[in-house]
């Protein structure tokens, strides 16, 4: 079997590193540790264990992460479902303004997703970057992910500190290949504002126009864009 690329080693190895260092220096130890450690290993008897035994579901690591975001950033399904059943606050933010609701939206973990939304998921909270959890779904290629958030009562048109919604993103940080085209037609569809300018002026018409997207510019001029 070939060898995977150094890249890859080096993002998996630094992966790792970034959980587990911050898990370790969880300053409490003991079955606090234990918790934090078996969210980002996925263990639910574990989980079970230290809750049981009296360890605060929403314990945080030295980067302010409770058990439930570190399951979110592995993708820990049963065990973003335990700790959320022990009543673990989908909402709670680390040091860098990620919840397991906002991280579970930009990352398309979506079974993750709907567990938070199910669980009173504040749709109004925004990154660090002042958006919502639509924004970078769209942005980084999560179709299914923005399909879920416009079911919701999310605001379709908020601006981000970049001055950006969830379409410019779409647009600007897309590739205009078939995965962000399809994010583009859901958020017009879904009566997305096609004329919202960024903070320069350059509505969505513009950039599509400006970087060759000929079926996004089709389907913006079919929403009346200008």
């Amino acid at each position: 079997m070939a060898d995977r690329p150094k890249g890859l080693k080096r993002a998996v190895l630094g992966a790792a590193f970034f959980i587990g260092g911050a898990v370790c220096a969880q300053a409490e130890g003991g079955p606090a540790r234990a918790l934090l450690e078996a969210a980002a290993a996925g263990n639910v008897a574990a989980i079970e264990s230290a809750i049981a035994a009296g360890v605060k579901v929403d314990v945080r690591d030295d980067a302010g992460r409770t058990p439930l975001l570190l399951a979110a950033h592995a993708n820990r399904i049963d065990a973003a479902r335990a700790l959320i059943a022990a009543g673990a606050d989908v909402n709670a933010k680390d040091n860098i303004q990620d919840s397991p609701y906002l991280y579970a939206g930009a990352e398309g973990r979506n079974e993750i997703l709907e567990m938070t939304l199910a669980a009173g998921a504040d749709l109004k909270s925004v990154n660090r970057y002042g958006g919502t959890a639509l924004i970078p779904a769209a942005h980084h290629g999560h179709p299914d992910t923005v399909a879920i958030l416009l079911k919701t009562a999310i605001d379709k048109d908020h601006v981000n500190k970049l001055g950006w919604t969830a379409l410019l993103e779409a647009i600007v940080l897309g590739d205009g290949g078939p995965v962000h085209t399809r994010i583009v037609k859901l958020l017009l569809d879904a009566g997305a504002d096609p004329n919202i300018a960024d903070s320069q002026g350059v509505t969505p018409l513009a950039h599509a126009r400006a970087r060759g997207y000929a079926e996004i510019v089709s389907l913006l001029k079919a929403k009346n864009a200008r």
